[in-house]
């Protein structure tokens, strides 16, 4: 569903929301995974982060004029101001949905932890047993960040919303 420019607030809003869901998704997933020593691949489980690359963010329509700061407009219409576009370039998985967001799930490389347990079935033949490089104190910052983002978004549509209620009874 494309919504108007007239309602380009909820457009932001609902891209917001929609972000910081992915986000959610990944660190439930990645907390859930947190004690995986061995995927299909044979490999401990590796922190999975979503990555969203903004072509076109409000920062770039101000430019500086002899010290000052000045505001350029950028217009569809007469009196519309251009939505945010959210891209991201295809590396992992790209995820893409009605709101027109791009992101993109990246894989943590770095190794985890080697930790000597010579009777875990996965140890190696000298007892090490490689841990998934999840830090469930990181990912657990990272879900409060989501939800309190989500819940400011969530807030700023409800603000339209009611905005665009009252508007209608003038």
């Amino acid at each position: 569903m494309k919504i108007s420019p007239n309602f380009s607030s909820f457009n932001m809003s609902a891209k917001g929301m929609s972000i910081q869901k992915r986000k959610m998704d990944l660190v439930a997933e990645n907390m859930a995974n947190s004690d995986t020593t061995k995927t299909k691949e044979g490999i401990p489980y590796q922190r999975k982060y979503l990555v969203v690359k903004n072509e076109e963010t409000f920062a770039n329509n101000f430019s500086a004029a002899q010290g000052n700061l000045t505001l350029k407009m950028a217009r569809s219409e007469s009196a519309h101001l251009q939505p945010a576009k959210f891209s991201g370039p295809v590396n992992n998985q790209q995820l893409s949905n009605d709101t027109g967001i791009e992101s993109n799930i990246e894989v943590d490389k770095t190794q985890g932890n080697l930790v000597y347990m010579p009777d875990h079935p996965d140890a190696s033949n000298e007892g090490y047993v490689e841990l998934p490089n999840v830090n469930v104190v990181n990912e657990m910052v990272e879900m409060i960040s989501a939800t309190r983002s989500y819940e400011a978004n969530l807030t700023a549509f409800n603000s339209s919303k009611q905005i665009a209620k009252d508007s209608l009874e003038i």
